[in-house]
């Protein structure tokens, strides 16, 4: 027996001199490196998560804004009522129509005339239609004015007779020949010309800007 045997042991626990007993680490500091370990990457997921959080209630950075994120800034322009009188169409009193006659049936300048002061329609000369227009107008009517006349007059007098057509000459009056043509029939019914009066004086929605 060794003499580095401790007294009354002997067997696998003798010292021989030539073999030595491992001595093992303790587990201890291994679980609290792991637990360490294991404890960083909880706390930096939270904080990944929570920065996540963050970012998307506060819409992120300029460079990741959505394209609803964008839609959501886009501000209306201004509000329709903020257009001139001027640019607003004429009242049917403000316009002074001419009825002419370009086909064969006769009394019909008179007819259409009298349904259009009906109206409200200022009425001006009653007849047949000049020579270059006489039997040579196929459609319902042909509005005939100055080029004023585009800005208003046309479009109002228009809401009274589908499927009439427009042409400027170079009259500087501000009245409106309605020259009846060979396809004319009637003028529009009272109540879908009306409505057509207020779908023009109704003012159109403001288009957005971004």
């Amino acid at each position: 027996m060794s003499m580095l045997t401790p007294p009354g042991m002997g067997g696998k626990y003798r010292i021989t001199g030539d073999v030595y007993p491992r001595m093992r680490r303790p587990h201890r500091r291994r679980r609290i490196v792991l637990a360490s370990a294991a404890a960083v990457v909880v706390l930096g997921a939270a904080g990944w998560g929570t920065l996540q959080l963050v970012d998307v209630f506060s819409g992120g950075d300029d460079t990741r804004k959505t394209t609803a994120g964008k839609q959501a800034d886009c501000k209306p322009a201004p509000a329709p009522s903020a257009t001139p009188a001027a640019a607003k169409p004429p009242k049917p009193a403000q316009v002074t129509v001419n009825v002419y006659n370009a086909t064969p049936r006769k009394g019909l300048a008179k007819a259409t005339a009298d349904e259009l002061k009906k109206r409200g329609f200022a009425i001006g000369k009653i007849g047949n239609a000049p020579a270059a227009y006489d039997k040579k107008v196929t459609g319902a009517g042909l509005l005939l004015g100055a080029p004023a006349a585009t800005k208003g007059s046309f479009a109002v007098l228009g809401t009274q007779l589908a499927g009439a057509t427009t042409k400027v000459d170079a009259r500087t009056t501000a009245d409106v020949d309605l020259i009846i043509g060979t396809a004319f029939k009637a003028l529009s019914p009272k109540a879908t010309a009306d409505a057509a009066l207020v779908a023009l004086n109704k003012p159109k929605p403001a288009p957005t800007r971004c």
